[in-house]
């Protein structure tokens, strides 16, 4: 063309650009880049001025970074659109959309003076976003459906990936291009059970829990995370050794288990329901795999799952980008796992896997006689409950000696549950029993506990108590109406606890003592005291102290031979209270409860709870006998430590002695007994018992004077006739000294035959 001829020949001899003399100086250098990562540290997230040169898909484009024109190929993070694949013959042929994304992109971009953040480096390519004077070319593309999040990079983007999923959000509502064909997906539950709050009774694995809401127990899983799990050796086999414990042996398995159990255990959590996995088959032999409902779980604003990933005790599950069957915090978990795998935590640390070295005894008879004598001689041992069998039988986790161990409560008689044999035989539980069950495994189930081992069965299980947050067990079930007390319990430290306990819940009508009446127990009672009575008399005396003297003429008394000890458990009282001084008023009595209250002296002592009205309390000072009425706020909590004797003072009453029916005649023989008995030392021997009472002749510890004939003799008591050869010849002795006093109208004789009305005249 003539013009285009002529302007050239003017711009020559012009010496213009090209035609200039230093028209080499103005050649840019266009640099290439190595190493990408270099260039991501150098700009450190900061917005880097560029140009774009050319779009190869809608979400990967070659840019000259400026002022240093170095050329890169960058991919936007956190999205991906379709693309373009090299056909049969060579040619490349568009995915579905991808040209149009392409299109889309060239609009907007291609030549344009940008900024681009570089977030990261895949091989040699960067990763980043396209920030445009208009907005962000990302959100632009997922919102007219031209591209899909992908989760790889999506945790990368500046600002976090919310826009992003939000605007993914929009072009799905609106079925637009890619997503033309979108289904929502849905969980079938209502909008009650999608989101509940419950409490969690049970850590199954590092994923799965055992949630309460209301009365009904859930299985749940935490959504979008994987737990430890076993390593394949080069086949793709597993290996596993004889006695493989997977929660001890899979390294972390036993840490991600922990880390739920200690935060989780006993608390209410929220839980929302995310997607439920079905059900499928399992492959290659392995087992089949029963359908999952999975929740994001969150405890004072914390989301476990989000937690568990970030301490490397947990994986985050990959999926298909248009796989929306995920956690609805998904985002957040792969940022905490990046987090976790920068800073090489837990899992990700692939040179320093636990180990842990367990001793199971359970079933092992040679084992556990091994262990038994060091457990019996430790005392409280630190326990955590993997497993509970039943209402009183348990599996429980030693740390400090690193075994486990079957467990049964000692000293009660337990309802029980229903249970499958080994044959698969069903065999029905005892009534209450499988509620039993529950009610335990609420209570103590992966709970911290203290166990004591008293003794062990033939089968190598321990037996002994258990206490869970300073409640014995034992005592609990009892008291609840799950259990009786068992004649075991005699021996125990903790007897008159589990009596106490029984008393209360047979007066309660609990549970297994809905239809108790007494009248069963009443007649063998009499039976046993019949066979008592038709025995042959022994003597054998024991020493106490009569520390006092009730209005119902029964005396209590501490042995002389326990002296020293109460003394030492008063000084231990006194001690306690005087450097920890209970709060007034902070305790909240209970009937039957064993507690602190002061005396008339204004010193603490034991006492057992007898009735709770308005402001004050009575009790009974379970170590001395003593009654009395106090105030409420003269009444505290007794440390564990102090509660574990039984009381020392014993009720007992005189053999073969009553009291006349007349309140003055009946004043006149407490009058006795106190003027004889009270702040003496004496000797008793047992004579026969009646239930829990025990009926002893008391006779003077210089003379051996029996003091009950005495006071019969002086007519101040009357005499209550047993039969049977025992105390045949005892009777007659109490007989004819009660003759000689009505002879000589003795007190209670002075006005005549107090007993004349039981004559036949009389109707009886």
């Amino acid at each position: 063309d003539a013009n285009l001829t002529e302007a050239q020949e003017k711009a020559k001899t012009a010496k213009k650009g090209l035609w200039a003399d230093d028209a080499a100086s103005h050649v840019r250098k266009v640099l290439e880049v190595d190493n990408p990562r270099v260039i991501v540290e150098k700009y450190n997230g900061k917005p880097v001025p560029a140009i774009i040169e050319h779009v190869r898909d809608g979400t990967t484009v070659r840019c000259i970074l400026l002022p240093d024109f170095t050329h890169i190929t960058l991919m936007l993070s956190g999205i991906r659109s379709p693309g373009f694949k090299s056909g049969p013959d060579g040619k490349q042929e568009p995915e579905p959309y991808a040209a149009e994304a392409q299109f889309f992109t060239e609009c907007k971009l291609l030549q344009r003076e940008v900024e681009v953040i570089l977030e990261s480096s895949n091989n040699n390519n960067f990763v980043g976003s396209i920030i445009h004077p208009a907005g962000n070319i990302a959100e632009a593309l997922l919102k007219e459906g031209y591209a899909k999040c992908v989760d790889w990079s999506i945790h990368k983007v500046t600002g976090g990936p919310e826009k992003y999923r939000a605007a993914e959000k929009s072009a799905k509502e609106r079925k637009v291009r890619l997503w033309k064909n979108y289904t929502p997906p849905t969980t079938g539950l209502s909008e009650k059970d999608r989101e509940f709050t419950g409490k969690v009774v049970e850590v199954i694995n590092g994923d799965a829990l055992m949630v309460k809401a209301g009365k009904t127990f859930k299985k749940i899983f935490l959504a979008s995370i994987r737990p430890p799990r076993e390593s394949d050796d080069g086949e793709g086999g597993r290996v596993r050794q004889k006695g493989f414990r997977p929660l001890y042996d899979i390294p972390f398995m036993y840490e991600a288990r922990e880390f739920l159990r200690k935060k989780l255990i006993g608390h209410n959590v929220q839980v929302t329901v995310d997607y439920i996995q079905p059900a499928r088959a399992g492959v290659a032999g392995e087992p089949d795999y029963p359908e999952k409902t999975c929740c994001t779980v969150v405890i004072g604003g914390v989301n476990v799952a989000e937690a568990l990933v970030a301490k490397g005790l947990a994986t985050v599950v990959r999926y298909a980008a248009d796989n929306d069957k995920r956690s609805s915090k998904y985002d957040d978990l792969l940022q905490a796992e990046d987090k976790a795998l920068k800073t090489l935590k837990g899992l990700h640390d692939k040179k320093n896997a636990p180990k842990h070295k367990v001793n199971d005894m359970t079933g092992n008879l040679t084992k556990c006689k091994t262990f038994f004598p060091s457990l019996q001689r430790a005392g409280k041992l630190q326990g955590v409950v993997e497993f509970v069998a039943s209402g009183s039988r348990f599996r429980v986790y030693i740390p400090r000696e690193t075994c486990i161990l079957t467990f049964l409560l000692g000293g009660i008689s337990c309802a029980r549950s229903t249970r499958t044999m080994p044959s698969g035989e069903v065999v029905k539980g005892d009534q209450f029993g499988d509620e039993c069950l529950l009610y335990v495994k609420e209570l103590i189930m992966q709970r911290e506990v203290d166990i004591e081992v008293e003794s062990m069965d033939k089968a190598g299980n321990f037996i002994g108590y258990m206490w869970v947050d300073n409640s014995n067990l034992s005592v609990q079930l009892v008291s609840e109406g799950y259990a009786s007390m068992h004649f075991t319990a005699d021996k125990s430290p903790y007897a008159n606890m589990i009596k106490n306990a029984e008393d209360s819940a047979k007066a309660g009508k609990k549970k297994i003592w809905a239809n108790y009446t007494g009248e069963e127990e009443t007649a063998v009672q009499a039976e046993e005291e019949a066979k008592q009575l038709n025995e042959e008399r022994k003597v054998n005396y024991e020493e106490i102290l009569v520390s006092e003297v009730t209005d119902e003429g029964k005396i209590y008394g501490c042995s002389t031979k326990d002296g020293r000890a109460l003394e030492a458990l008063m000084s231990s009282i006194r001690e306690e209270f005087s450097s920890n001084p209970p709060l007034a008023g902070a305790y909240v009595p209970k009937r039957n409860e064993i507690c602190a209250a002061k005396f008339v002296d204004n010193e603490w002592y034991r006492a057992k709870v007898e009735k709770v009205s308005g402001s004050d309390v009575s009790v009974l000072y379970i170590d001395y006998g003593n009654r009395a009425v106090v105030p409420k706020t003269k009444v505290a909590t007794l440390p564990a430590s102090l509660n574990s004797q039984p009381g020392f003072a014993k009720m007992y009453s005189l053999a073969l002695c009553s009291m006349p029916e007349d309140e003055e005649m009946a004043a006149l023989s407490i009058q006795g007994l106190k003027e004889d008995l009270l702040d003496q030392s004496v000797k008793i021997n047992v004579e026969y018992r009646v239930g829990s009472d025990q009926y002893v002749t008391v006779h003077d510890k210089s003379t051996d004077e029996d003091i009950g004939k005495g006071l019969v003799s002086d007519g101040l008591l009357l005499v209550d006739r047993k039969a049977g050869r025992k105390l045949a010849s005892l009777l007659k002795e109490y007989e004819d000294a009660m003759s000689q006093a009505k002879k000589a109208h003795l007190n209670i004789w002075r006005y005549g035959d107090i007993t004349a009305d039981d004559a036949k005249e009389f109707g009886k």
